[in-house]
């Protein structure tokens, strides 16, 4: 008998729920006698958000009012930070927010009763599979390359008459690979004009490879692609959840409609406005993330680890059924990292410290992933 049997009353979820994963997010680290702990398990960014924005936060009072539905003070700096019009631009409470406004739109259960699919990276953000499957629809899963890309031939070869959505995170997470400009413009024009394509870009201010795609630019030129971005990583406002889509208007009509109401609050939207006028700062501290991840990423190699190519902030261990193993060393070390089952690890690019007593650990553990 199932859990959702056993309610009181008889009350039972719908089917779907039962089968849907749980969200496991990041572990805080546990303590550890005369260590310092460091939570490397979630994608936070662990510098607090710049002064300017902790001052604005401060001056915050009207907490009795009901924020801006359209977050019209965020929509209109956004449409100058990135020169696009504003009406393209629809907020969310977090990028997953908005995700979630776009599968509600354009994806669940059609009026025969069939799912929608939505075809999507895997492994990936784990959030999707959640997100679909409570939207109505179906998920298709194209396994990543053994280097952890996307195999944008088999996703194109999987899309049939029940699509209606894609899902390409770049970088994606938890593996780190980018997208190139080259290869998701020539996979886009594969796709029919009447599926959508979400260019997930919630680690877009991280990137540093020349060649990647750019989901601005492709949302210009591409009616069907929508670009999908994020305040919690690079400006550090993760627990505000603001974030954002941007596509043409034949699409954000609809994104309207599905919209939560209210979903971005005062001090979400305001915190954000602060951020991109002082985005110079922004810089700086994403930069210094970027010099750790480089390091991190070059001490693993060095000691003889594969590391699939990481342009987000954190870095991706292929350690396959040794996962957990590995976790638990990390967390006798006062580090709490991400496991995947028996798929890997991936570690969040922290502190100085907790990066340099992770490569410590790398350095004596015995069973280091080698090759792809």
């Amino acid at each position: 008998m199932t859990s959702s049997e056993t309610m009181a009353g008889g009350v039972r979820p719908r089917p779907v729920v039962d089968r849907l994963p749980r969200y496991a997010a990041g572990k805080p680290p546990v303590v550890v006698d005369g260590l310092a702990s460091y939570k490397l398990s979630s994608n936070e960014n662990p510098l607090p958000p710049i002064p300017a924005v902790a001052e604005a936060i401060a001056a915050q009072t009207d907490f009795n009012r009901y924020p801006d539905p359209l977050s019209t003070k965020l929509r209109t700096a956004l449409a100058d930070f990135l020169d696009v019009p504003a009406e393209d631009i629809v907020t969310g409470a977090g990028s997953l927010g908005a995700l979630n406004q776009i599968l509600a739109a354009f994806a669940g259960q059609n009026d025969d009763g069939k799912a929608d699919e939505v075809i999507y990276a895997w492994r990936s953000f784990e959030a999707y599979p959640i997100c679909v499957g409570l939207a109505g629809a179906e998920s298709v899963r194209i396994p990543v390359t053994p280097d952890g890309r996307h195999n944008l031939e088999a996703i194109a070869a999987a899309v049939t008459m029940r699509t209606k959505v894609i899902l390409l995170c770049t970088p994606n997470n938890p593996t780190g690979p980018i997208l190139t400009a080259e290869e998701t413009e020539r996979f886009i024009k594969t796709v029919p004009s009447d599926v959508v394509v979400v260019i997930d870009e919630a680690y877009q201010e991280f990137v540093r490879a020349e060649d990647a795609v750019d989901g601005i630019r492709m949302y210009r030129k591409y009616p069907n692609v929508v670009a999908l971005r994020t305040f919690s990583k690079a400006h550090g406002l993760a627990g505000l959840r603001v974030g954002y889509s941007i596509s043409q208007p034949e699409l954000t009509q609809h994104l309207r409609v599905a919209a939560t109401p209210f979903a971005v609050s005062q001090i979400a939207e305001q915190a954000a406005v602060v951020s991109l006028q002082n985005f110079d700062q922004v810089v700086e501290r994403v930069q210094s993330l970027v010099d750790e991840r480089d390091r991190v990423t070059a001490g693993l190699r060095g000691l003889g680890w594969f590391v699939p190519e990481a342009q987000g902030n954190f870095v991706w261990l292929n350690l396959g059924e040794d996962s957990a193993e590995f976790a638990q060393l990390a967390g006798e070390r006062a580090l709490s990292v991400r496991a995947f089952g028996n798929e890997g690890v991936r570690v969040s690019i922290g502190e100085v410290e907790a990066n340099t007593r992770f490569l410590d650990l790398c350095a004596v553990y015995t069973k280091p992933p080698r090759g792809s």
